[in-house]
């Protein structure tokens, strides 16, 4: 080597001035610095080394012990529970009271009678005429349902009363209750 050369594994008066010097941090090291990210698998990695390795039945006897005892802390906990009712006057075994069954009263539309060409049907025709929420504008709209009409009582142009109800054919869910007004 050349004397104004000098091996790479020398250190340089600076760097050792600082390494030896009592309460000088060490200098860091020149390169990219790791991310948090990469820093974070590196001390997941130290503590998985860490631990000792165990046998699958060492592992199954943990399992096995760690569910015992929150099996345990269960039972416990339903024991309190059942003091603290038994000491309100709630009776062992009621829980909360089975949900009434919902009542509802079938809905009732009236329209007019668009066609009666079908037997035992009719189709009516509903118009509605709202306002709407936000511009106040009447909207209107019409829909048509199929309904049974059983006697065959209904003819074009009459205003009807229909009424839900099971449903009777693909398309038929309404019954014709009565005729309103006759058509002229």
């Amino acid at each position: 080597m050349a004397d104004d050369e000098t091996p790479e594994t020398e250190e340089t008066a600076d760097e050792t001035a600082a390494t030896d010097a009592p309460g000088a941090e060490p200098a860091e090291p020149a390169g990219p610095q790791p991310s948090a990210k990469e820093e974070r698998a590196r001390a997941q990695h130290a503590a998985s080394s860490q631990r000792p390795s165990r046998t699958p039945e060492q592992r199954d006897a943990e399992r096995r012990e760690l569910r015992r005892s929150k099996a345990l802390a269960r039972a416990r906990r339903r024991q309190q529970e059942k003091a603290k009712r038994a000491a309100d006057g709630t009776p062992a075994g009621t829980g909360t009271p089975p949900a009434e069954p919902k009542v509802s009263t079938p809905q009732l539309r009236t329209g007019t009678v668009v066609s009666s060409r079908a037997d035992k049907t009719i189709v009516v025709r509903i118009d509605v005429a709202r306002r709407h929420r936000r511009y106040e504008k009447i909207v209107r709209s019409t829909s048509k349902l199929h309904a049974h009409d059983e006697d065959n009582d209904a003819n074009e142009g009459d205003r009807v009363r229909v009424v839900e109800s099971r449903p009777l054919s693909r398309t038929k869910r309404w019954k014709l209750v009565d005729v309103l007004e006759r058509a002229k």
